[in-house]
């Protein structure tokens, strides 16, 4: 059977901000080395499927900078969304896609926003979730131990091990959503939970069988989208307007893992490899490291007495002088300061800007 991967590139990087901007977010961006999260990503990617069997999901705003990152891509693989919709549209958009032009086939799907150094595990776990997904036609996702009772990512909660598989599979009994600390640390204490990494693996035709099951006027609406002839990009902005945003998570992984004597099931794979998806800028220190003081900096910086600050600004130097738990942001027409422990809140910079129409700054 053939194998897809599909990079979902729409997000904004809202939490993000200032460098992260409405024209160039976060996943294309270099903040974590030489290349663009997207490009590392897709590097990732190619032992497992060919240049030529990847797509990648973006908005219509980032299509031309997406193309010029990959020039290896064919440019007609790039899917462009009108608006965003969440992740289930998208991902039903690129099943479509390769169902007029394949058939059926395996479908890797995955932000373009995460960072995994093992990537030789990574891959190792891929292609073990192909194999499950391919013989036991049922929904994969990847789960990640957790390190710390985090509150910004979902959960996994384990069921029984899928037989023959090995040590890593287990059905899925329940997806939970972002917890309050407390649960968080429950979860985080138990060997029930998993953090939910986002990377999905499944056939074509599963998905699209759970989406009519789900998600059944979205799967109606993709249907012929991608018909032979001109006109695509016309009936791609018809069908959008009409449809709610909905994550893949909330629409089809959790009723369908809850579902009694479901007609599809849902696995997931213990994962090995490292992994964080970089959701606000307190992931840094985890990628960049940190000094004996805990301060996390990409550019340069002058800590005195300083300590647990993260820092970027690749550009200008940074003077910290008596200060803790503080992040400071550089870019050429904003910084941003803000409390360590106020960076999921960084998202309202953007939300505030765009109440006070002061579009120049997103």
């Amino acid at each position: 059977m053939q194998r897809y991967a599909v990079v979902m590139a729409g997000g904004h990087g809202t939490r993000f901000w200032p460098r992260s901007r409405r024209r160039v977010p976060k996943q294309l961006l270099c903040i974590t080395g030489r290349r663009t999260l997207l490009q590392e990503t897709v590097r990732r990617l190619v032992p497992l499927c060919s240049w030529r069997h990847i797509l990648v999901v973006c908005s219509m705003e980032h299509a031309t900078e997406v193309r010029r990152q990959l020039p290896r891509i064919p440019a007609a693989h790039v899917l462009v969304e009108p608006v965003g919709r969440n992740t289930a549209a998208c991902l039903a958009l690129a099943a479509a896609w390769i169902a007029a032009r394949a058939g059926d086939a395996t479908m890797i799907a995955l932000p373009a926003d995460h960072v995994i150094e093992n990537v030789a595990e990574l891959r190792r776990t891929v292609r073990a979730a192909c194999s499950l997904a391919e013989q036991r036609d049922c929904l994969v996702t990847l789960g990640v131990k957790p390190s710390r009772a985090e509150t910004g990512y979902g959960y996994v909660e384990v069921g029984p091990r899928v037989d023959r598989i090995g040590r890593q599979a287990f059905w899925v009994r329940r997806f939970h959503e972002k917890p309050s600390p407390a649960v968080a640390r429950r979860y985080a204490a138990s060997h029930r939970h998993l953090w939910n990494s986002g990377i999905f693996i499944w056939r074509v035709s599963t998905l699209q069988r759970a989406l009519r099951l789900c998600l059944p006027r979205l799967q109606d609406a993709v249907d012929g989208v991608w018909t032979p002839g001109r006109g695509a990009a016309a009936r791609i902005a018809r069908i959008y307007r009409s449809l709610k945003p909905i994550s893949i998570d909330v629409g089809v992984m959790q009723p369908i893992s809850t579902m009694p004597a479901a007609p599809i099931r849902v696995a997931v794979f213990r994962a090995r490899f490292d992994w964080n998806d970089i959701g606000s800028w307190l992931s840094m220190p985890e990628i960049w490291g940190c000094d004996a003081h805990g301060n996390a900096a990409l550019g340069p910086t002058l800590p005195i007495d300083t300590s647990r600050t993260i820092v970027f600004s690749p550009d200008r130097l940074v003077a910290l002088v008596g200060v803790k738990d503080v992040i400071v942001v550089d870019s050429h027409d904003a910084l941003l300061v803000c409390a360590r422990d106020r960076a999921q809140d960084v998202r309202k910079v953007t939300e505030t800007l765009k109440a006070r129409r002061l579009s120049r700054y997103l």
